[in-house]
Order: C-alpha cells, then sequence, then structure tokens
C-alpha cells in the first residue's frame, strides 16, 4: 500500500490500485488539492500536464462517489480527443478495485458505440465539451445527478472557444455540485469561469518550480529560418533525443515531417486535419519508441501524456508565454531531466526576454551542436537572419580607390555586373584595397553568386559577407 496517499484520505480501494501502478508520493498538486477536495471544497488548481493533476481529481471523484451507477454522477470535461481518451484510461485503471466505469465521448469517432456504451452505464464520463453537449441535445447523456465536476485544462478549452458548449454543459448539471477546475495557468478569464460557475472555491496554486519544472533545462538557439532544419539535424543526430517538436501550422508540420523521413529520420506527425485513429496510432508509436520524433501543433499535443521525452523543440517559438509553458511541460517529467530548445531568429529573440519576464527561469542562449563528421541538412547563408531592420546586407569587396574607382563608379559596376537594382545600394565604404557595401537582401545571392565571375580591368573580383 501507499501510506501517503491513505493519509491524504484517498479510500483504501483507489489506495490499493495506484499501488499497482507503481505510485509511490503524492505530488505537490495532489498533496494540497486532494484533502480540501476530498471534503467537497469546490477549487482552482494550478496544474500542468505530467505533474498528477489526473491522480489528484481522480482520487477526489473515486473517494467520493459509489460505482455501479446507470446514470452518471461525475463528468470530466477535455479540450482534446487525446486528453479524454487518456483521463478515461487513467480512471479505469486507479478503479481497478472500485469497479467505477468511465467512459469516454469525443468527437471524430463513432457517435453510435460511444452511445452503446453509455447504455451499458458509466459512474464517470470524461468528454470533449462539443461531443458532451451532442449528446445532451440527443437524449442519450443525462447529467442531471452529476455531484461532481471537473474541468481539466481549463485555460485551452477558454483558447479554443469552448466556454459557450462549458456554459451549456454546466447548466444541465445540478446547481449543488462540486465543481473541480484545472488550469495550467490561471488567467483572468480562467478565475472569471470559477467566479462565476463554482461555489466559494479554494485557489489552489503551487511554486513557481513546478509552473516551468526545475528538471527541465532551457535554451534558445539563434538561427535563420532558411538554417532551422540544419540546425534540427545537428541536435537529432549528435543528441539523438526521443523529441516532440512544436510548429505553428498545420502546413509546417506537414512540411517538416515530409522533410524529416526524407532524410530517414524514424519521424511521425499529429495535427486536426487527421483522422482520429491515425492520430491513435501515431501517439501509440511513439510512446512504444517505433518512432523517434513526433511533430505536432498546439491542439494536437494537448494532453500528450509520455514520461520518457527527453526534448521538446519549438521549431516555430510560441508568441504568447502560456503556450510556451504547455509546451516545455512535456519534458522533465517523472523525475527524469529533460531540454527545451527553442529556435528564435533575430526579430523574435524579444520573446525570450518575455518568457523569462514572466517565469523568472533563464533560458540561456545555446549553439548548434558541433559534429565532426558531414552534415545531413548543409547550412545555407541566410540573409533574413544578417540583415539589419532596413533588410540590408552588407559585403566586402576587393575594388577600391587604388583601382581608379569612387563611390559612384563602383555603384555602377555592381549594377551593372550583378543586376542590382539602383534603389538597392545603401552606404559605400570606400578604402583603398577594398570596400563595404549595403545591399539590399532581395539581391544578396547576386552579390555572392553573379559578382565573382567578373572581372574589373582584369582584375578577379572577390565578394564576401562583411559581418
Amino acid at each position: 500500500m501507499v501510506p501517503e496517499f491513505e493519509s491524504l484520505g484517498v479510500s483504501s480501494s483507489i489506495v490499493k490500485a495506484m499501488d499497482a501502478m507503481g505510485w509511490t508520493i503524492p505530488t505537490p498538486i495532489q498533496k494540497i488539492s486532494i484533502p480540501e477536495g476530498i471534503r467537497g471544497t469546490d477549487m482552482f488548481a494550478q496544474a500542468q500536464t505530467g505533474t498528477g493533476k489526473t491522480g489528484a481529481f481522480g482520487s477526489i471523484i473515486l473517494s467520493r462517489s459509489e460505482s455501479g451507477k446507470k446514470i452518471p454522477s461525475s463528468i470530466i470535461l477535455a479540450p482534446t480527443r487525446e486528453l479524454a481518451t487518456q483521463v478515461a484510461d487513467e480512471m479505469n485503471k486507479l478503479s481497478l478495485y472500485s469497479n467505477h466505469k468511465c467512459v469516454a465521448i469525443y468527437g471524430g469517432a463513432s457517435i453510435e458505440g460511444q452511445i452503446a456504451k453509455l447504455a451499458k452505464g458509466a459512474d464517470i464520463i470524461a468528454g470533449t465539451p462539443g461531443r458532451v453537449k451532442d449528446m445532451i441535445l440527443r437524449g442519450n447523456l443525462n447529467l442531471s445527478e452529476i455531484s461532481i465536476l471537473v474541468l481539466d485544462e481549463a485555460d485551452r478549452m477558454l483558447d479554443m472557444g469552448f466556454i459557450e458548449d462549458i456554459e451549456f454543459i454546466l447548466s444541465a448539471t445540478p446547481r449543488e455540485r462540486q465543481t473541480l477546475l484545472f488550469s495550467a495557468t490561471l488567467s483572468e478569464n480562467v478565475k472569471r469561469l470559477a467566479t462565476d460557475y463554482m461555489n466559494k472555491p479554494k485557489e489552489m496554486t503551487v511554486s513557481e518550480d513546478e509552473l516551468v519544472l526545475d528538471l527541465t533545462k532551457q535554451f534558445y538557439i539563434s538561427v535563420g529560418r532558411k538554417n532551422k532544419v540544419w540546425a534540427l539535424c545537428r541536435i537529432l543526430d549528435i543528441d539523438k533525443p526521443k523529441a516532440l517538436i512544436f510548429c505553428q501550422t498545420i502546413r509546417m508540420v506537414d512540411i517538416l515531417d515530409e522533410r524529416l523521413k526524407g532524410l530517414g529520420y524514424k519521424a511521425e506527425a499529429i495535427h486536426g486535419d487527421m483522422s482520429q485513429s491515425r492520430r491513435e496510432k501515431v501517439i501509440k508509436d511513439f510512446r512504444n519508441d517505433n518512432i523517434d520524433i513526433l511533430i505536432a501543433t498546439d491542439v494536437a499535443a494537448r494532453g500528450l501524456d509520455i514520461d520518457d521525452i527527453s526534448y521538446v523543440i519549438n521549431y516555430d517559438i510560441p508568441e504568447d508565454v502560456d503556450t510556451y509553458i504547455h509546451r516545455i511541460g512535456r519534458t522533465g517529467r517523472a523525475g527524469k531531466e529533460g531540454t527545451a530548445v527553442s529556435f528564435v531568429t533575430s526579430d523574435e529573440e524579444y520573446l525570450i526576454r518575455e518568457i523569462f519576464a514572466y517565469t523568472g527561469m533563464e533560458i540561456l542562449p545555446r549553439d548548434v551542436p558541433e559534429t565532426d563528421g558531414k552534415d545531413t541538412v548543409r547550412k545555407v547563408i541566410d540573409y533574413d537572419q544578417i540583415s539589419d531592420v532596413f533588410g540590408m546586407v552588407k559585403f566586402e569587396i576587393n575594388l577600391g580607390k587604388n583601382d581608379g574607382l569612387g563611390k559612384v563608379s563602383l555603384a555602377d559596376f555592381v549594377i551593372r555586373e550583378a543586376r542590382i537594382r539602383d534603389a538597392s545600394i545603401g552606404k559605400i565604404e570606400l578604402n583603398a584595397d577594398s570596400s563595404v557595401l549595403q545591399i539590399h537582401k532581395e539581391f544578396a545571392n547576386r552579390m555572392m553568386m553573379d559578382l565573382p565571375r567578373c572581372k574589373f580591368k582584369g582584375k578577379k573580383i572577390n565578394v564576401r559577407l562583411a559581418q
């Protein structure tokens, strides 16, 4: 048995199941929330995926409700299909000796099959707001006997626009119920939801170290868009991580997935345009180490509960801090160290400062790992990354005053031979044997590729970046 959980008030049958699952000691969020929850207190608690929140509200539900119900007495709302199924699986494992039955209902799967499961009876529902609302409207889901309602990852449900569905579901449950709200961030919208629909809720917060885990080392790499794949492949080749890679858009996920597979990496993608069965298979393959790299959008990876992810890589860094926190929470879990690496372009480095200001935890600069062998992907010159705010790039050319050139004649030579527009040449610094010219990045390739093919009065032209 697990005495630490017994001391929190968890019923013996649930503690016995925890012991069978290999649980040892409660997590911080479990320690502070379970006793209050078992007493029947409404609460909103700050907890991200991987901190044991399912064990927290699961212990409360299973310790406070009877099994063998025909009509459910508890319901857990989650933002995504993946999280709903994971919560249901965990609840059923915790119910090994109490015989509670949890049914998952979510969109993207056969509604008839889910209706059939409900008809056989369920003590607990774990579902997404849209499908739960649909089931209520169809008359297939009766929430009149709900005594405990859980809003899991409430901040993300609000971000995804589920507020109207949530309010509809809340109105279908009894007023005299216990409401538990779990959220990775306690934004004003989340607190407003708690104020409007909960009865004198207690706020449960853990230390800042729980918000961004101490076991996760955070880095950023300054790299232009054109060299992100090069930097990524260096990390994959040298560090050989089990990596979760985040991209901002479905299109970028598909592009990166195709590129990495083409290079021979064991990678797969998940996003909202894929079928539920396909997404479940990919996640299963990642969990079972059949693939090493999972590329995902934020929505698709929401609630992903895998403890041995060694790297989270922000291929595209998110623009808001909450999303960053949610992402890096996928590594550094279950007592294992993890690494979070964010790729940032020169005009995105301010986001690193914003994240530091919010979390108080430093994100260290890191170079792309060095390799002694041949690169999987060749590094290219990224003029977007090295240009100034006006898009100008400095080039040094081996022509100057000693070649009988002035600024105007040098500019004319470059315009003519490299086919560069007059307006795309900026400041010129004319020296004795060389000169530095500012050229707009749009014509940078012509400076590097076309001009060295030319000669000036029989002299071979050399061009290099001045930076």
